[in-house]
């Protein structure tokens, strides 16, 4: 069993006298490695080691800070395979979706280091005669990176990428239920060139490492993916200081199936994209509308492809969908999502139960039909393979239905008609709308959310400029000068 150790200004630290925290394999629930407890007095040496860093990590040209990005991410190439085993065995995700989530990650690492040598500033023309405006982009400072346990790794680069490009040091504090990718990462960070203090890991719990992040004083940006609870105490401790905050929350996506979709498309597409990651995805589809004349048809091929999705545990099992569930506690809270939802009368169609395993987190893919809008489960994030399934009469009222939410990151619709999707983009309200597709955003556009989905946001150009201030200055000069 592993004891990883924090890692700090270039440096693994002592775990002497630390309280040690325990990780579970959600698969066999046997303990696979123990991290530090981090404390309000790592967080601050911690960002003392990043402030000090960034100072001379952003005279340095970007390029070179690119530079840098590009050896971390032939660090993660080199180590790939190694990597999304230590996924799948902390997470509990596939092995072949941890292999991508592993290489991925050294992509992103290689495109937004490309970004070095094109985000810019902007000259303004003045008002004034003999004057230049200039907008010059600058780093934040310091930037909290708090990190989620779905995808745990990629979300290391979606974070320290953009960050360290631009000029920025990072302070990182991974998911006490998934740490031990990122430990594997600092490792990596420690055999590289890159300077030290520039990125830093503390671990431990959110209400004390997290909270301690997100209140620091010499903190200028807190990026944090997670749950909407989680957000808003990020937000809280953040307002002491009035800290840039970039959240990313939770989701309940719609997809929406049209009577003249390719239906065969559209239950390949919501069915991957409800059992990746086992369900435990912010932009998986959370609720179906199906028209009502296709509705039998769409459930009855979805139930067989429910059926057919085989479960198994990552490390042992090849051939497999879908793993278990991260935690006891989220297998919990999806059990009790369905048996709720039963009681307020849907139909269970499929599954609705734990699987029949001696160990572990798993359960079954699930297919909930006669789903009414005001049940819970057609408002509340499941995060578990469990499909809902209401019906509508016409495109009003399923953009309707859809756009009844708290939530706004993803949406779907399937349809062979283009008026149709076209007026669906603009009125679902929604930061992604997929068309005809599984739910997946490419590293190029924007992952942003609306309402309770979360501030601000990640991937792209867009998402650069999260991570940059601006700083104009205002240039008289004399034009008699000879």
């Amino acid at each position: 069993m592993k004891r990883y150790q924090m890692f700090m200004n270039g440096e693994f630290i002592s775990n002497d006298e630390r309280k040690m925290i325990s990780v579970i394999n959600p698969s066999t629930e046997a303990i696979i490695s123990e991290i530090p407890e981090g404390t309000r007095a790592d967080v601050d040496a911690a960002v003392v080691a990043a402030e000090q860093a960034q100072k001379s990590w952003a005279k340095l040209p970007a390029s070179q800070r690119g530079a840098y990005l590009h050896e971390i991410a032939q660090g993660i190439r080199d180590k790939a395979e190694d990597l999304a085993r230590v996924i799948a065995d902390e997470q509990g995700k596939i092995l072949s979706l941890a292999r991508v989530e592993a290489n991925f990650t050294a992509d992103y690492m290689d495109y937004m280091a490309e970004f070095a040598r094109r985000y810019e500033g902007e000259i303004i023309q003045s008002d004034r005669p003999n004057e230049n405006i200039f907008l010059f982009k600058e780093p934040i400072g310091v930037v909290a990176g708090i990190l989620p346990w779905n995808f745990p790794f990629f979300l290391i680069a979606r974070k320290l990428a953009p960050a360290l490009v631009t000029g920025n040091t990072i302070v990182m504090k991974p998911s006490r239920e998934t740490p031990n990718n990122a430990f594997e990462f600092a490792a990596i960070v420690a055999k590289s060139s890159l300077p030290k203090g520039v990125f830093n890991l503390i671990s431990g719990t959110g209400s004390v490492v997290g909270n301690a992040l997100a209140g620091h004083p010499k903190v200028g940006m807190v990026s944090f993916t997670g749950s909407v609870p989680g957000g808003v105490a990020v937000m809280k401790a953040a307002s002491d200081n009035i800290t840039k905050v970039s959240l990313e929350l939770g989701g309940k996506a719609p997809a929406i199936v049209m009577a003249d979709a390719n239906l065969d498309l559209a239950v390949k597409s919501i069915h991957a994209s409800r059992i990746i990651n086992s369900g435990q995805v912010c932009n998986c589809t959370e609720r179906v509308y199906v028209h009502e004349s296709i509705a039998d048809k769409f459930i009855e091929k979805m139930i067989i492809a429910m059926k057919n999705t085989k479960c198994g545990n990552p490390l042992t099992d090849m051939d497999i969908d879908m793993g278990p569930l991260v935690s006891k506690n989220q297998l919990e809270q999806v059990e009790a999502a369905v048996q709720g939802a039963i009681k307020d009368g849907a139909t269970l169609a499929f599954g609705g139960k734990r699987a029949n395993t001696k160990v572990g987190f798993f359960f079954e893919p699930t297919v909930l039909t006669n789903c009414q809008q005001h049940m819970d489960i057609m408002h509340k994030e499941i995060f578990g393979p469990v499909l809902p399934i209401a019906t509508f009469k016409d495109l009003d009222e399923a953009i309707d239905l859809a756009n009844d939410c708290e939530f706004g990151l993803t949406s779907s619709i399937f349809t062979q008609n283009i008026d149709v999707a076209m007026r669906a983009c603009r009125e679902i309200k929604f930061g992604e709308t997929y068309i005809n597709r599984e739910s997946f955003e490419a590293m190029q556009g924007f992952h942003a959310g609306w309402r309770k989905s979360g501030i601000g946001g990640a991937d792209g150009k867009h998402g650069l400029e999260e991570y940059l201030q601006t700083h104009v200055v205002y240039t008289q000069y004399d034009q008699n000068v000879k």
